[in-house]
This record gives C-alpha cells, structure tokens and sequence, in this order.
C-alpha cells in the first residue's frame, strides 16, 4: 500500500482546509517545494499535490510552483485543481507531472474524460470528493446529487481506471476515515482505490490496507505529527 503526503497550494503557500472550508485554512509553509523536499527525505514515494486557487477558480492558478515542484524531486508526483481541459492535462504532463487527477470536469465533461483516458490511459486519475454520499464540485464548494457509486460506473465506462475517494467532512478532521464508503467503493470498481480524509493513527492504515486500497493520502495528521511518515512507512506501507 502506498502511502502519499498531500501538499495543497493555495496563494503560493502549503496550507491544510478543514472540510474543504477555504475559510478555515491553517498555513504550513510557505515554500511547498521545501515541504515536497521534506517528505521525499522521509521517504514519500509519490506526492499529491492539489491546487487549491484553480479547484476553485477552473482554471490552473498555481502551474509554476507545481511545475518546479514536480522537477526538484525524483519521485512521481499527481496533480489535481482546476483540470478543464486536454490542454490543461498536457500543461501538467509537461511540467513533469506524473499523473493528473480529474475532480470536477469528470462530473460536467464526460467526452473530456473519454479523451483524456483514451490518450493518456494509467495517468488519468479521478477523484470522487463526496460529502453524505453526493459529489462536490469545483473546489467541494458545489454540492450535487451525483452517488459516489453512480459516478464511479459512469466512469469505468468511459475508460477510468484508478480513483481517489475523499470524504469531504473528515478531511482535515483528524477523526477516522469513512471505511463503509471506501468499502462500497471498492466493491463496486474493483479498480484501483486511493483513500483519502480523516486519516489519523496509524490503527487506519492498517484498516485500510486490509480492506484493499492501492494507497492513502495524508495531509494534516502528518504536518501535525499525528502520523510519522517514516514509522508508517517502515512498519505498514
């Protein structure tokens, strides 16, 4: 199982939200390029990096950083925020990005996901961000009454064939994972899962790589020390 440090960018700084509330933000660092160097020297076998300005905006606000991020470590980073279009995943891929992760476009532009998985296969990736149940769009600011479940068979349909789940009212919350949804989740693509929210003691690693997911994203629990990125690497992942 592998487990991934997130480095969510927002105005240039590593910051962590709690819910996805752009209101409630907590600033890490203000150098995210250091903060990649960090988790990589522990370790970290892939980064995930989410540009929280273009999730928000549509439109890719942070490409620089990202950009320089991708090429100061030597080990693949995916990327999500504000993906809308071919263009846009070809501009990540170029700026060394190893997989791009389609949130909200793989909502509203079902032929954008056909094409993208048609061209780029493996380095498409979606993430399913889900409160109660229902999709969130557009930086989960946009509730709608997509199931994780149906938008998960809508998109193995179109050719998807990795996914990130992200229980949007555990993120940041430092509480537990939504296993029962991670379960459903699993049990309906049987494709490659990477969970994600709430993920706090390294007791939900464990939880979690027995249900059967690929990997595990960790954002704040590891800037708090909740988690070592190291133990848990050397003793679960």
């Amino acid at each position: 199982m592998e487990i991934i440090p997130a480095i969510d960018i927002r105005a240039g700084q590593c910051v962590r939200l709690y819910q996805g509330d752009y209101a409630a933000e907590t600033v890490y660092s203000n150098n995210p390029i250091a903060k990649a160097l960090e988790w990589v020297s522990r370790g970290a076998s892939r980064l995930h990096v989410v540009d929280l300005d273009g999730a928000a905006q549509g439109r890719s606000v942070n490409l620089e950083i990202i950009q320089e991020l991708a090429q100061s470590v030597l080990t693949p980073v995916q990327v999500g925020g504000g993906v809308r279009s071919i263009e846009d995943i070809e501009n990540l891929f170029k700026a060394g990005v190893d997989r791009v992760i389609l949130g909200t476009s793989a909502v509203e532009d079902h032929t954008l996901v056909r094409e993208a998985c048609r061209r780029f296969s493996d380095s498409i990736v979606v993430g399913i961000d889900a409160r109660e149940g229902k999709v969130a769009i557009r930086g989960w600011q946009q509730p709608t009454e997509v199931t994780v479940v149906s938008m998960a068979r809508d998109m193995l349909r179109l050719g998807v064939r990795r996914f990130i789940y992200t229980d949007i009212s555990r993120d940041g919350t430092l509480t537990e994972p939504n296993f029962c949804g991670i379960y459903e989740l699993l049990s309906t693509v049987r494709t490659p899962v990477i969970a994600s929210g709430g993920i706090s003691k390294p007791i939900h690693l464990k939880v979690l790589k027995k249900l059967g997911v690929e990997g595990v994203i960790i954002g704040k629990a590891l800037y708090t020390g909740d988690i070592d990125l190291k133990m848990v690497l050397d003793n679960i992942g």
